[in-house]
């Protein structure tokens, strides 16, 4: 190869390994990565994200859900949210789940992450998460007045602060939390009643 040509071809390499892994990096924020990658276990996950809001589907069980709309990946998908708006993942956890998968060694459908999990893994308040600028710009003042007329109040903290995570779901139909001693508590269309949410988690 003639000296001239040399720095041609480095650069169009170059580029192209540049090119590359700018959409690399696009395709990795999406969910048809985690289900190309890690195409088992993550199936039910990308599954429920991608159904329809408003209509009957199925959670990550593949128990059936009356409404999609209990389900909170359905909902944050119709808002244009993507799984990492939510699920940061860290290098420990990565390399974790990595070796999982390639080992075989995992739970279909993986282990659910729950609100704690998340909050924990972004360094935030329990609240934070959910209750900031960029989801949900409400204090749990708002949410209580939201829903004042309801007969039982699921935003006030009858039994000190309980978690959004109680009651909303993301990959599976949302539960009323107070419905386990309440049996007057308003069950949103879809959800389920914690005593269903138990019979569906054994079934």
């Amino acid at each position: 190869m003639k000296p001239k040509k040399w720095p041609i071809v480095a650069g169009t390499v170059a580029l192209v390994f540049v090119v590359a892994g700018m959409g690399f990096w696009v395709w990795h924020e999406q969910p048809s990565f985690c289900a190309a990658i890690c195409h088992t276990p993550m199936d039910p996950y990308v599954e429920t994200y991608d159904q329809l809001l408003g209509e009957a589907g199925v959670d990550k069980y593949g128990n059936e859900v009356t409404d999609t709309s209990s389900m909170l990946a359905v909902t944050h998908k119709a808002d244009g949210q993507t799984c990492l708006d939510c699920h940061v993942p860290t290098l420990g956890e990565q390399m974790t789940e990595g070796a999982a998968w390639a080992a075989g060694g995992y739970g279909v459908p993986l282990q659910e992450a729950t609100l704690e999990d998340l909050t924990a893994a972004r360094g935030l308040e329990p609240d934070a998460f959910c209750l900031n600028d960029s989801c949900h710009n409400l204090t749990r003042d708002d949410l209580a007045n939201a829903t004042a007329d309801m007969v039982r109040n699921p935003h006030l903290a009858y039994h000190g602060d309980i978690s959004c995570g109680s009651c909303h779901k993301a990959h599976r139909a949302s539960v009323n939390y107070c419905s386990q001693c309440h049996a007057d508590a308003e069950t949103p269309s879809g959800w389920l009643t914690a005593k269903e949410d138990a019979l569906a988690a054994v079934s």
